[in-house]
């Protein structure tokens, strides 16, 4: 009788014990105010997922961590940036590390976009102010090797969509987009001068709206240059004010009239670099120009988007002239 009342006692504090474990590794917790960031590096064990957890606050006692790993054993935890924002339950904690419940910002960097465009962007993400990324971007010491006459990085921030863990800096970012920038350039395989080419994608990228006109908008102006023509190019007058703080929105004739390097009405050739981050269409535009004599071009005064392209300066007059009564009407 002694030993099957010991046993009862036993069996009823295994069951408190158990209902205790349960009611605690279920119950939500939290040390911290409104939000957490825990990085766990590849390669952390177990333990030391506990302890970086324990010491954020997200959980109450590395044991917690471990029991309930005892209990999901066969579960593989995933490595990561993890973002804790409500308190959580051990279980609920170990079961979004299982799932590789990974915190990322997603950066959507469009074709055309400059580097103050992309600062911008970044900071309405929450990642860091622009400032601090105009600033690492004006440094062009990640492209030197591919051009070596980069004045910053613009041009070789290339668009496309990237996930960014919490802990991006500036530096990490530009980083990120040049080596997407390099697989890009390594997979056209051309031997063509990188800086002139991406400067003259990127005057494409900012006059061509319509795909299929990128091709002809670039052999305007390789056409242009080969006779030392003025590229008369709008998109530089804005850069060139951008640069020097003055764009507002609109081209005024002060913009047109800058004495400023970026300015190709201006100045004969093409400007000293970059003047926004093209994609592989106007990259490939400029590296494969039309066939065709055309010196001008000017928008059709439709919205499609579309340009009215001349060898003649009596045929690009005639146009600008239709561009301009469309507008008013």
């Amino acid at each position: 009788m002694k030993s099957l009342r010991a046993l009862g006692v036993l069996a009823v504090a295994g069951l408190a014990a158990a209902g205790y474990g349960a009611y605690r590794l279920g119950r939500p917790y939290a040390a911290f105010r409104d939000e957490v960031f825990v990085v766990l590096p590849r390669g952390t064990g177990t333990g030391a997922m506990a302890d970086l957890l324990t010491k954020a606050g997200v959980i109450r006692s590395r044991w917690d961590f471990l029991l309930v790993r005892v209990l999901e054993r066969g579960r593989t935890l995933q490595a990561g940036e993890y973002r804790f924002a409500r308190p959580a339950s051990p279980v609920e904690v170990y079961g979004r590390i299982a799932r590789g419940d990974i915190f990322y910002y997603e950066l959507v960097v469009p074709e055309g976009k400059n580097l103050f465009e992309i600062g911008a962007a970044a900071e309405e993400l929450g990642l860091f102010p622009a400032a601090d990324f105009v600033a690492a971007a004006r440094k062009p010491g990640l492209i030197r090797d591919l051009d070596p006459k980069a004045p910053t990085l613009e041009g070789y921030l290339f668009p496309d969509t990237y996930r960014l863990p919490h802990s991006t800096t500036p530096e990490g970012l530009c980083r990120a987009m040049t080596g997407r920038f390099r697989e890009v350039w390594h997979g056209l395989k051309t031997q063509a001068n990188v800086h002139d080419t991406v400067t003259l994608a990127s005057l494409v990228e900012k006059e061509g709206k319509l795909p299929e006109e990128r091709p002809v908008i670039a052999a305007v102006f390789r056409n242009r240059l080969r006779l030392g023509m003025k590229l008369d190019c709008d998109p530089t007058t804005v850069y060139a004010a951008l640069l020097v703080d003055h764009y507002r929105g609109v081209i005024h004739q002060s913009d047109l009239d800058r004495a400023h390097p970026y300015n190709t009405y201006r100045n004969a050739g093409l400007p000293p670099g970059p003047i926004a981050n093209p994609g592989l269409a106007s990259i490939r535009a400029a590296l494969e120009p039309a066939d065709t004599d055309a010196l001008y071009f000017v928008a059709r005064p439709d919205g499609s988007g579309g340009h009215s392209f001349h060898n003649n300066i009596a045929g690009h007059q005639e146009a600008v002239a239709r561009y301009r009564r469309g507008l008013r009407k």
